[in-house]
């Protein structure tokens, strides 16, 4: 592994604890065309950039987007910029920003109303990532030469053509908002943030 940047010490401790040696070989398979293209962008020295895709960009893409940026830096990954968007705008689920808070993220909250804007750090060096729900074609994300990553099946069948995307991978995660309003809520954005970090730290560990 390459020397990592300094996360946040309780971030770290975090990461140190998700265990990598559980992952099905199903979700391996599922993660091969992430791997490679992040490989193949490294070997070639070009910008790496990964849309996190899902239906209403408030909760599994966003997930996603994070971890991806956090897990980049963890393995020392360059020229990694995540991005993330929905096939229509929402609003960030709080309860993503507070789990994520509760991993170790420094979370501010830079605008209110329908739909929040949100600085969220991995490190104290780094640009924060910019939460936000927006469509997947936003201006604030890439237009082009991009990998297009579905979070959700819905998102998958309801996106047959990305436009700009070099290419398309499917890698779905069950929705936490099944737990909404319930006493396990907590407990099950927790969960799926963890599974969905486990996904992408394994990612970036095999690339070389």
């Amino acid at each position: 592994m390459n020397n990592p940047k300094a996360l946040f010490p309780s971030l770290d401790e975090l990461i140190k604890t998700i265990p990598l040696d559980t992952i099905t070989a199903n979700r391996k398979a599922e993660l091969e065309p992430l791997i490679a293209y992040i490989q193949d962008k490294v070997n070639s020295n070009q910008e790496i950039r990964l849309n996190f895709i899902c239906t209403h960009n408030s909760r599994r893409s966003h997930l996603a987007q994070v971890w991806a940026q956090t897990a980049a830096a963890y393995y020392a990954i360059a020229k990694v910029t995540s991005y993330s968007g929905g096939t229509e705008a929402t609003a960030l689920f709080p309860m993503v920003a507070q789990t994520l808070e509760k991993s170790g993220f420094e979370i501010d909250k830079l605008a209110l109303g329908d739909n929040p804007i949100y600085s969220i750090r991995y490190s104290q060096n780094d640009h924060p990532i910019i939460g936000f729900s927006k469509n997947y074609d936003s201006p604030f994300n890439p237009e082009t030469e991009f990998a297009a990553i579905l979070t959700c099946s819905s998102a998958d069948k309801g996106c047959p053509f990305i436009a700009g995307a070099e290419k398309r991978i499917p890698l779905p995660f069950e929705d936490p908002k099944a737990f909404d309003n319930s006493p396990q809520q907590a407990e099950k954005y927790m969960e799926r943030s963890i599974e969905i970090a486990s996904a992408l730290l394994y990612v970036f560990s095999k690339i070389k």
